[in-house]
């Protein structure tokens, strides 16, 4: 055999061996979602006590559904918890609807802080500085601007908080929008967002993102405080990669978090792509090779490629059943994280389906040749290992 036939054979039989375990991912995470995601969860009796909650809110401008996402925070089914807006500028608007709240629910711990502080690169972190330092208790939950939660939600988060858990984190998610930008953002957090998500909480591969989380303050505080992690954009990764390397667990909760921020538009969506996109290849550069791959019209091409090379099956005949195979496994997956009747009908889904499949490569491509991160009014550059530093423009 040559070395070139050798090259191509070698090649045919990765491609076919990681088809078949982006199926199995399938089948993971699908199994996986019906297992975890979605359980009653109510207050049971507990001679010690329910710990305290701090919530930081870390907030900076308004849009037109901070107020009602916000306002879910007062209205929870929790023993103990207050709530700390972190607001940069103290003449943000953001400040004033934080101050309405406060004045509807006075019966909710709530405090105001601004200014910020200046601990690192990660402006997130500079945010949140002193609404955690002033935290009073053991547990703290960081969840963004854009997060709604159910009345049980923060209960059912405590409630996987076991003794050998560090952090319990909720799978990403979206409320009911109307309109193309909502359906696109819907069936991605549903389809490969979820796959991902759930097969790596599965695996015990660190998948955690910070939009809504709660951890332990203590484990925190053990290195350092959160300004430990602000060198980086991507404090959540390196947050819970910290309490793994000492031996901690995670676990997703199985309420999925509600995002529902106030711009719903396509391309702020596919910004939002971009810069994750960015993240991981600076964190993890074997995503450079992988993550395109792991798509599925171009896997689907190149191991119909791979199963002709071997077999001489027809690639048209196997592109057609990998990609109609992968639709409906990632409806199956959708309608379970849903858990409830889909905002759209078939036809939409179909349509934002193909359509984020399809521009998956170009976003991904797109950030690569741009590996700058713009975040709100600041941009930043990374080095390998996910550190960054921030460009004076």
């Amino acid at each position: 055999m040559t070395p070139v036939l050798y090259t191509l054979y070698s090649l045919a039989i990765f491609l076919l061996i990681f088809w078949s375990g982006k199926w199995v991912i399938h089948l993971l995470a699908i199994i996986y979602a019906k297992y975890r995601l979605h359980k009653k969860t109510q207050i049971q009796p507990n001679e010690k006590g329910y710990p305290g909650v701090t919530i930081l809110k870390p907030l900076m401008g308004v849009d037109p559904h901070l107020a009602s996402n916000l306002e879910t925070f007062f209205t929870m089914n929790y023993p103990v918890y207050e709530i700390h807006f972190c607001i940069e500028d103290e003449n943000d608007p953001a400040v004033e609807v934080a101050r309405k709240l406060q004045e509807r629910f006075p019966n909710v711990i709530s405090r105001i802080y601004t200014g910020g502080a200046n601990v690192g690169v990660n402006p997130k972190i500079n945010n949140m500085h002193s609404g955690y330092k002033n935290g009073n208790h053991p547990l703290i939950l960081i969840s963004d601007s854009g997060i709604r939660m159910k009345e049980d939600t923060l209960l059912d988060m405590v409630n996987h908080m076991n003794d050998d858990v560090g952090l319990v984190h909720q799978m990403p998610f979206t409320c009911d929008r109307g309109g193309f930008a909502g359906t696109l953002e819907k069936v991605y957090f549903g389809t490969a967002q979820a796959r991902i998500y759930l097969a790596a909480d599965f695996l015990g591969i660190n998948c955690h993102t910070g939009m809504s989380a709660l951890v332990r303050k203590s484990l925190i505080d053990e290195v350092g405080g959160i300004e430990a992690f602000s060198c980086y954009l991507a404090e959540d990764f390196f947050l819970a990669k910290s309490l793994t390397d000492r031996g901690w667990k995670m676990r997703v909760s199985s309420q999925p978090a509600w995002q529902n921020s106030g711009i719903c538009e396509v391309s702020f969506f596919q910004a939002r792509l971009r810069r994750w996109v960015k993240l991981r290849v600076a964190m993890l550069p074997l995503t450079v090779l992988f993550e395109p791959l792991s798509e599925c019209l171009v896997l689907g091409a190149a191991t119909s490629w791979a199963v002709n090379f071997l077999f001489n099956w027809d690639p048209i005949l196997f592109y057609l059943v990998h990609v109609l195979v992968w639709f409906f496994c990632d409806w199956i997956l959708l309608s379970i994280v849903q858990n409830g009747t889909l905002p759209f009908n078939k036809v939409d889904f179909v349509i934002s389906w193909i359509f984020r499949e399809a521009c998956s490569p170009y976003i991904f491509i797109k950030a690569l040749l741009n590996p700058k991160i713009r975040w709100r009014t600041r941009t930043y550059k990374l080095k390998w290992g996910g550190i960054a530093e921030e460009c004076k423009v």
